[in-house]
């Protein structure tokens, strides 16, 4: 188990609230097991991000400069290559949700 050090922060309200709904639905232990986890997150990513940065600077300087034309033609081809898996929103289609309980 790692260790732990109390903390004091201000934060936004909205932030608070979001919090404290989290652990009222019973979807967080505890207000600061809400809070650990989303710097956990923030952590996490932070050090992706790093990794992505050096990994484009490691390319970069081997082989040039990414241009924005070799991006907007990758992302061409990654959207020409993608699959599609939401479902079709037809104009006509009734949701679930709109439906009454019972009536279908």
């Amino acid at each position: 188990m790692s260790s732990r050090t109390r903390l004091s922060a201000t934060v936004e309200t909205d932030v608070l609230v979001a919090g404290r709904a989290a652990v009222a639905d019973g979807r967080a232990k505890s207000l600061s097991a809400w809070v650990n986890n989303a710097l956990k997150r923030q952590a996490d990513h932070d050090r992706r991000i790093l990794a992505i940065d050096r990994f484009l600077d490691a390319y970069e300087a081997e082989h040039g400069e990414i241009t924005a034309d070799e991006i907007d033609s990758a992302s061409r081809g990654a959207r020409a290559r993608a699959v599609v898996v939401r479902p079709d929103s037809h104009p006509t289609r009734t949701p679930a949700r709109a439906v009454p309980r019972g009536a279908a």
